[in-house]
C-alpha cells in the first residue's frame, strides 16, 4: 500500500484512535483525555493540508477493499470531497475547544468525546466515499454515533428529542437503502464518477431511474432538512450547545447535503438530471423549504429553536444552487457549504455562552446582553449579519453567486425565493440584535452562573471559538478572491463538473 492509498485512512484513523482510546478512560483523566481530543484534531488538519496540496497538485488518493463480489468500500479524496473534509476538520478543533470548555465538571465526557470522535470519523468517510456503498455505511455510522450525543443529559426531553431524531434517520436510511440496493441492481455498482453512471442504462430505464433518484432524495431528505423531512431538526436542540453546532455547522445536515450534491453530478450527472426532469422538482423543494424555514424562524423565543429553523432555511440554499443546472449556481451552493457552516456554528457558539454563563435561552431574555457579554455579542452580530447576507460577509458572496447562478439560469422566480429568504433573515435576527445592543439590562439574569471579570466575561475556551468562526465570516467575505479561499475552491470543483460533462457529451 502506497502513501497515497495510506493517507485517506489515516484522516479516518485520527479521530477513530483516539476516539476509541477515549472511551476506555476514566472520568477523572482530564488530562488525557484533553490531550488526545486536540491531538487527533490538529493531526487530521495537518494530514488534511497533505490533501489539499496533494489534489490542488494533480495527485489521487484513494484505496479499496473488497467486502463481495461487486461490492467495495473504496475511498477518495477529490476536490469536492475536500471541501466538506476542510471545513469539518477545521470546525472540530473549534468545537473541541468549546466543548472542553463547556463540559467541564459535567459527567460522562469519556462516553461523550468518545462518540464526538466517532461522529467526526464518519462525516470523513462521507466525504471520501467512493461509492454508495461506502457512502450509506459511514451515513449511518453517523446516525448511531450522534444518536448518544443528542440524549447525553439523559433528561425527558433529551430522550424524547433523540428518539425522535432516531426515527427520523433510521427511517430514511432505510429508504435511502432501497434507492442504493436498486440502482446496485441496475448497474452492478454504484461507484461514483464526473458526469455521473446513472445515463450509461439508456433511455428505457428512465422511468425507474427518476423513482430510484426520489428513494434517493428522501433518504438524504432527512438529514439534509427538506421539508417535510424536518421534523426532527428542531427536537433536537434539547443537545448541548457542542452538540448542536455539530448537527448543523458540521455534521448531519450538510452530510444531507453533500450526499445531494453527489447524486446530481457523480451518479446522475447534472445533464443528465436535467434530461430526466429531475432538477426543477429539487429546486423547487428546496425553495419550499428556504421560505418555509424563515417563516417559521420568525416565530420561535427559544434562541435554539429560531437557530434552527434558520438551518432548515439556509442549508437548502445549497440544494437550490446545484439544481440551479448551471457552473454559477453550483460555486454558489457549494461555497454556501462552507459559508453557512462558518456562521452557523459562531451562533450556536454564542448561544451556548449565553446559556452557559447568564442562563439565557430565550430571545425574550437578551435585553442589554451585549453590554454584559460584549465579545459574545460581538460574534453572534457578525454572524447573524452574515445569515441576512450583508456585506463583507461570508453570506454576502454566496448568495451573490447564488443570484447570479438563479439569473444565468432563467429562473428568475429562484431569485425573488432568495430575496424573500433574506428579508425573512432579517426580520428574526435583526429584533435579536435591537434587543443585544438597545434595550436596557435587566436588574438580574435569569442564572448568572459565571462572574464577569473584567475583559473575561465567560470561561476563555467558550469565547475563543466563537471569535475565531466570527473571524471567519469576515475573512471569507472579504478576501473571497484568494486562491485558497472556499470560493476559489467551489470555483475549482464546478470547473472539473462541468468541464467533465462537456467531455464526455462532445460529438
Amino acid at each position: 500500500m502506497n502513501f497515497n492509498e495510506l493517507l485517506p485512512l489515516a484522516v479516518l484513523a485520527s479521530s477513530l484512535l483516539p476516539g476509541l482510546l477515549i472511551f476506555t478512560l476514566p472520568e477523572s483523566w482530564v488530562g488525557l483525555r484533553t490531550a488526545l481530543n486536540l491531538f487527533g484534531a490538529l493531526i487530521k488538519l495537518a494530514l488534511v493540508l497533505l490533501l489539499i496540496l496533494g489534489v490542488q497538485a494533480g495527485e489521487s488518493y484513494g484505496v479499496h477493499f473488497a467486502v463481495l463480489p461487486g461490492l467495495d468500500l473504496a475511498f477518495k479524496a477529490d476536490a469536492l470531497g475536500l471541501l466538506f473534509i476542510t471545513l469539518s476538520a477545521v470546525l472540530w478543533l473549534f468545537t473541541t475547544l468549546y466543548a472542553i470548555g463547556y463540559l467541564e465538571g459535567a459527567p460522562r465526557r469519556s462516553r461523550f468525546f468518545g462518540f464526538f470522535s466517532l461522529c467526526v470519523t464518519a462525516t470523513m468517510g462521507i466525504a471520501m466515499a467512493a461509492n454508495l456503498f461506502t457512502f450509506f455505511v459511514f451515513y449511518e455510522l453517523l446516525t448511531l454515533a450522534t444518536f448518544p450525543l443528542v440524549v447525553h443529559r439523559g433528561t425527558e426531553a433529551s430522550m424524547r428529542g433523540g428518539t425522535t431524531y432516531l426515527v427520523y434517520t433510521l427511517i430514511g436510511g432505510a429508504v435511502l437503502l432501497t434507492g442504493i440496493i436498486w440502482l446496485h441492481h441496475l448497474l452492478g455498482h454504484t461507484d461514483f464518477a464526473h458526469a455521473g453512471i446513472a445515463v450509461a442504462l439508456g433511455s428505457a430505464y428512465d422511468g425507474q431511474l427518476q423513482i430510484i433518484f426520489l428513494l434517493l432524495l428522501i433518504g438524504l431528505g432527512v438529514k439534509a432538512a427538506i421539508v417535510p423531512l424536518h421534523g426532527w431538526l428542531p427536537q433536537a436542540m434539547v443537545a448541548p450547545a457542542p452538540v448542536s453546532a455539530l448537527l448543523h455547522a458540521v455534521a448531519v445536515v450538510k452530510a444531507g447535503a453533500f450526499g445531494i450534491v453527489r447524486i446530481v453530478y457523480e451518479v446522475y450527472g447534472i445533464e443528465f438530471a436535467q434530461a430526466l426532469g429531475l432538477l426543477l422538482p429539487l429546486a423547487i423543494f428546496a425553495a419550499v423549504t428556504i421560505v418555509w424555514g424563515s417563516f417559521r424562524a420568525l416565530f420561535q423565543d427559544d434562541l435554539k429553536k429560531r437557530l434552527a429553523f434558520s438551518t432548515v432555511s439556509q442549508v437548502s440554499y445549497i440544494v437550490l444552487g446545484v439544481a440551479l443546472f448551471g457552473p454559477i449556481g453550483t460555486i454558489g451552493g457549494l461555497v454556501h457549504l462552507v459559508h453557512q457552516g462558518i456562521m452557523k456554528i459562531t451562533l450556536f457558539f454564542c448561544a451556548g455562552n449565553y446559556a452557559e454563563t447568564l442562563g439565557i435561552h430565550k430571545v425574550s431574555e437578551m435585553n442589554g446582553v451585549g453590554r454584559r457579554m460584549p465579545l459574545t455579542s460581538i460574534a453572534f452580530t457578525i454572524g447573524a449579519l452574515g445569515m441576512m447576507g450583508a456585506p463583507l460577509t461570508a453570506g454576502a458572496v454566496s448568495k451573490a453567486w447564488l443570484i447570479d447562478g438563479a439569473s444565468a439560469a432563467g429562473m428568475d422566480w429562484a431569485i425573488w425565493v432568495l430575496w424573500t429568504s433574506s428579508l425573512l433573515n432579517a426580520a428574526y435576527f435583526l429584533p435579536i440584535l435591537w434587543r443585544t445592543w438597545f434595550k436596557s439590562v435587566p436588574k438580574a439574569w435569569p442564572g448568572e452562573h459565571v462572574a464577569a471579570r473584567g475583559w473575561r466575561e465567560t470561561a476563555w475556551l467558550l469565547l475563543l471559538p466563537p471569535m475565531m468562526t466570527a473571524a471567519m465570516t469576515l475573512l471569507a467575505g472579504m478576501y473571497s478572491s484568494n486562491q485558497m479561499s472556499p470560493l476559489s475552491w467551489a470555483k475549482l470543483i464546478a470547473e472539473r463538473e462541468y468541464l467533465h460533462e462537456m467531455i464526455i457529451r462532445a460529438p
